[in-house]
């Protein structure tokens, strides 16, 4: 039996009960290929199920504001691909009337969605002979053919693509991707694989050189940014705070933010109020204090943020026009969230 055959016949017994393995419909496809792109498909699921009741169609996608689409994206983090969806839809409703592109070539021309997503829907939704590689598929092909090729490497990318476009079953392309890569996720796993009851065991390079910790290959991760952010959560009496869009093309774009102070290191208050983008903000009378004594350090790929939540209470402020209550229907960073829900009130705090 061959690679494809026996990865197949394991997949038709163990295939996980997913919504969008019901449908061909290139829609909800889309949809579930951009929400699991570095996410789990536990944490992913719950997205997808709000998303399809709130937009069943491109259309109604298409026409919902974005501030809508990143409040319902919050938590799934990588902001970009919610921008970008809700921009390939409004183009794929007014430019090609509700019809997704039926090829691979058409489809990776959509925004935000490159080789792994145009071949998932190139040969779940059609049939054609599209091999997905993502990080399930580097792993089985790297431990099972005993490749030491860098993944995130570029020639890495493209050895791995070519031999699984040699590997793909020319008549059940759909089925063969989805199997390669549910292995990947339930049983040829990061850690602890189930190599004792593996059906590729004995064709295995890794299992037979006991080398199935060290594949795949990485090369070494770009350096990660510390970042030191302090957020002036303002109260006034009218019980209104600064709540702003962030801008520009960094993270967090479209979601909203109390005013930030970024210093170069961790700083007390003493230092806070010399600082000239605090001075830009709070410019009259006003206490303060600090809500977490500690850091939270929030984690990015390549980027960790240092922050403090200061309480700063004063009469009144030019640019408080949003009401405290109405906090909760913007969009916001997973960091403000968490933060948001453990305060849930200022008044205790003067």
């Amino acid at each position: 039996m061959t690679f494809s055959n026996k990865l197949i016949f394991w997949y038709l017994q163990n295939d996980r009960d997913l919504p969008w393995r019901k449908t061909r419909n290139p829609y909800f496809i889309w949809l579930s290929e951009i929400m699991l792109q570095q996410t789990r498909v536990q944490q992913g699921l719950s997205y997808y199920l709000v998303f399809t009741k709130e937009f069943p169609t491109v259309f109604d996608l298409a026409n919902a504001s974005e501030s809508k689409v990143l409040k319902l994206w919050q938590g799934l983090g990588y902001y970009s691909r919610a921008r970008n969806l809700h921009a390939t839809a409004q183009y794929i409703a007014s430019d090609l009337n509700g019809i997704f592109p039926d090829n691979y070539t058409d489809l990776k021309k959509l925004k935000g969605v490159g080789d792994y997503t145009a071949s998932a829907i190139a040969s779940i939704c059609y049939e054609h002979p599209e091999a997905v590689v993502d990080g399930n598929v580097y792993r089985v092909l790297a431990r099972h053919f005993g490749r030491q090729t860098a993944i995130n490497s570029s020639l890495g990318i493209k050895e791995f693509k070519a031999l699984a476009q040699e590997l793909i079953d020319p008549k059940q392309p759909g089925t063969f991707n989805q199997a390669i890569m549910d292995f990947g996720a339930l049983h040829c796993k990061p850690q602890n694989p189930l190599c004792t009851s593996c059906p590729l065991q004995n064709s295995c390079v890794a299992f037979t050189t006991n080398t199935v910790k060290e594949l795949p290959v990485k090369e070494k991760k770009t350096k990660v940014k510390q970042r030191y952010f302090n957020y002036l959560v303002l109260l006034t009496k009218e019980n209104k705070t600064v709540f702003t869009e962030r801008k520009g093309k960094g993270i967090w774009q479209g979601l909203y933010e109390f005013p930030l102070v970024e210093t170069t290191n961790s700083v007390e208050e003493s230092e806070l109020v010399y600082a000239a983008e605090f001075k830009k903000y709070i410019k009259e009378e006003a206490k303060i204090v600090l809500f977490n004594k500690e850091d939270t350090v929030h984690k990015l790929s390549h980027q960790h943020l240092h922050t403090k939540f200061w309480l700063v209470k004063l009469d009144e402020h030019k640019d408080a026009e949003i009401s405290w209550d109405t906090l909760q229907k913007y969009p916001v960073p997973v960091l403000i969230a968490n933060f948001l829900e453990e305060l849930d009130t200022l008044n205790g705090y003067f």
